[in-house]
C-alpha cells in the first residue's frame, strides 16, 4: 500500500510540475492530495498551520537579507575591481587569466550567497575580457560553470539557511564548516587548470605583460572593500554576540556604503536590488511553505518511516548510503533547483541520516556539494541557464564543458567521506 502511494504522489509531483506550476505550489498540491486521499487529518487544516509556521520563521529572516546583499553588489563595480586587483599577480601562473574566474568566484561567493549571482557577476567581467584575449572558449566557460557554484559552498550561503531551518541545526556552525571545503573545491578548480595549461602550452595566448612587484601590489588596492566587506560579514557570523541575521544586516548595510562609495548607488539600483531580492525571497518561501507541509504531509502517510526502515534493510554501509545518495541527488537535479531539492528530500531522508549516525552539519556540507553538482547537470542546471543567456551557447555545449568540474566535485565528496574532518573540525575548534 506504501509503495502504491509513494507512486501515486511521484507521479502527480512531477504531472503537476510538467504542467508548469510553480514549484512551491507544487509541492502544496501534492501534500493536499495525499492527506485528502489517504489520511483522516484534515489536509485544510494541516496546510494553514504549516504554511504559516513556515513563512514566519525568524530563523529564515537571515536569508532575505543575505539575498539582498548579493543584488547590491551584483550592480556596482566590484567586478570590474576585482579584476584589476587580481590579474597582474596571475600572469606567469600555469593558466594565467583563467584563474580569475575560480578566485574571483571564490571571493564573490563568501559575499553573495548565491551561485546564480556569483556565475553572472563573475562572467560578465571575465567573459568578454578572456575571449578578448585569446583564451579557449570552451574553458573560460567550463571553468565558470564549476567555479560559480562556490556560491553555494562559501559562506553566508543561502542553500546552507535552507537546510540549517530544515534540519534543526546550527547555522553559524553550516557556515564555519563550509569554509575548508570551499577552499578544497576552489584548489581542485585551479589545480586542474594549472595541469590542463602545463599539458597543452599552445592553447594559451602568449603572456603580453609584465609587472614589478610594487606595480602588483598598487593594483590589489582594488580588491580591499571586497576583502573589507568579506572581512566584516564573516566576523559578524563567526562571533558569539551575533546572529546570522544580525550578521546578514551588517553586510547589507556594508553593501550599501560599498556602492556608495564607488558611486553605483542611486534610486534606480537601490529599487532593483530591493525588487530582485524581494522576487528571489519570496520564491524561496514559498517552496520552503510547499515542502513543509509536503514533509507533515508525508508524516501522517508514514511514508519517511517505511522509507528508512527500507533503506535500513538493504545493509548498506555508510559509504554506499552516500553515494546512493549523490547519484539519487544528481539525477533529482535534471528536474529541480537546488533550494527545491533540499526541502522536498529532507523530511524523508534525514531520518535515515540520523539513524546511520551520520553528522548533520557534515551532512548539510555533503548536500550542498551534490546540489553544486545539479547547478552545471542539464537539462534544469541554473549555472547553465546563466551561461546560456550570457553567451548564447547551447546548455549541452556548456555542459560538456563543464564536466572536467563535476567530477572534480565527484573527488571532493570522495574526499570529504574518507577525511571528514575537512568538514568537522574548524566548527568543533571554534564553536567549543
Amino acid at each position: 500500500m506504501e509503495l502504491l502511494t509513494t507512486i501515486l504522489l511521484i507521479v502527480a509531483l512531477f504531472a503537476i510540475l510538467g504542467s508548469g506550476v510553480w514549484v512551491g505550489l507544487a509541492l502544496s498540491g501534492v501534500a493536499w492530495l495525499g492527506m485528502e486521499l489517504f489520511s483522516a487529518r484534515p489536509a485544510g487544516d494541516a496546510m494553514a498551520v504549516t504554511i504559516w509556521g513556515a513563512a514566519s520563521s525568524w530563523t529564515l529572516t537571515a536569508l532575505p537579507l543575505f539575498i539582498w546583499m548579493g543584488e547590491i553588489l551584483f550592480r556596482t563595480k566590484l567586478s570590474e575591481d576585482m579584476f584589476k586587483g587580481l590579474a597582474p599577480w596571475l600572469e606567469r601562473v600555469p593558466g594565467r587569466l583563467l584563474h580569475t574566474n575560480v578566485i574571483g568566484c571564490a571571493i564573490f561567493a563568501a559575499v553573495s550567497g548565491s551561485s546564480a549571482a556569483t556565475c553572472a557577476t563573475i562572467g560578465k567581467m571575465t567573459v568578454p575580457e578572456l575571449t578578448a584575449r585569446g583564451y579557449p572558449e570552451d574553458k573560460i566557460i567550463g571553468t565558470l560553470a564549476g567555479a560559480g557554484t562556490l556560491g553555494l559552498l562559501i559562506p553566508p550561503s543561502i542553500i546552507m539557511i535552507v537546510y540549517g531551518v530544515m534540519a534543526n541545526v546550527s547555522i553559524a556552525k553550516l557556515f564555519i564548516a563550509g569554509v575548508i571545503p570551499g577552499i578544497l573545491l576552489a584548489s581542485l578548480f585551479s589545480g586542474y587548470i594549472a595541469i590542463w595549461a602545463l599539458l597543452n602550452p599552445n592553447a594559451l595566448p602568449r603572456a603580453t605583460e609584465s609587472y614589478t612587484f610594487a606595480q602588483k601590489l598598487y593594483a590589489s588596492r582594488h580588491l580591499l572593500p571586497v576583502v573589507l566587506l568579506i572581512a566584516l560579514v564573516l566576523g559578524a557570523v563567526y562571533s558569539p554576540w551575533v546572529t546570522p541575521t544580525e550578521a546578514a544586516a551588517v553586510g547589507v548595510i556594508g553593501a550599501l556604503i560599498l556602492s556608495a562609495v564607488q558611486g553605483s548607488l542611486n534610486r534606480r539600483t537601490f529599487a532593483d536590488s530591493l525588487m530582485g531580492a524581494t522576487r528571489l525571497y519570496c520564491m524561496i518561501v514559498l517552496i520552503l511553505a510547499g515542502a513543509q507541509f509536503l514533509t507533515i504531509s508525508m508524516g501522517y502517510l508514514g511514508l519517511p518511516r517505511h522509507l528508512a526502515e527500507w533503506i535500513g534493510s538493504l545493509g548498506l554501509s555508510n559509504f554506499m548510503l552516500i553515494m546512493a545518495l549523490m547519484v539519487f541527488f544528481v539525477i533529482l537535479g535534471c528536474f529541480l533547483d537546488g533550494i527545491s531539492m533540499v526541502v522536498l528530500t529532507m523530511g524523508v531522508i534525514l531520518p535515515t541520516i540520523e539513524k546511520a549516525g551520520i553528522d548533520l552539519i557534515w551532512f548539510g556540507i555533503f548536500i550542498v556539494l551534490v546540489v553544486e553538482m545539479a547547478q552545471i547537470t542539464p537539462p534544469v542546471g541554473f549555472n547553465l541557464f546563466v551561461l546560456q543567456g550570457m553567451t548564447k551557447k547551447q546548455v549541452p555545449w556548456i555542459a560538456r564543458a563543464a564536466l572536467p568540474m563535476f567530477f572534480l566535485m565527484v573527488a571532493a565528496v570522495t574526499l570529504v567521506y574518507f577525511v571528514p574532518d575537512l568538514v568537522t573540525w574548524l566548527p568543533q575548534s571554534m564553536m567549543r
